[in-house]
């Protein structure tokens, strides 16, 4: 069974920065896509950004140029360096991954980011 344990959330002033970390019990390699979500309170859970298997990257609209995507293979972790934070960034934020062969994947508990002054 895969785990994913996020780390790296915390309070943070408008336009600063957090990286984020999402370990994976398994070795990420074989993944054929790992992913960041986050939830607003009261809104639904969005993709923020993704990495595929063979290393293209996708992010959402509002964080284009702000969050970069990376992995570190030989530590089994994903990474979510985000810059310039906005109140709007404020959520708890997921890792996902998921297999080629899946349909549902894998969810780790989540890690809060606030960004207040």
């Amino acid at each position: 069974q895969v785990q994913l344990v996020e780390s790296g959330g915390e309070l943070v002033q408008p336009g600063g920065s957090l990286r984020l970390s999402c370990a994976a019990s398994v070795s990420i390699f074989s993944f054929y896509v790992v992913g960041w979500y986050r939830q607003a309170p009261g809104k639904q859970r969005e993709l923020v950004a993704a990495i595929i298997n063979g290393g293209n990257t996708n992010y959402a609209d509002s964080v284009k140029g702000r969050f970069t995507i990376s992995r570190e293979n030989a530590k089994n972790t994903v990474y979510l360096q985000m810059n310039s934070l906005k109140p709007e960034d404020t959520a708890v934020y997921y890792c996902h991954a998921r297999y080629l062969s899946e349909s549902s994947g894998s969810w780790g508990q989540g890690t809060q980011v606030t960004v207040s002054s």
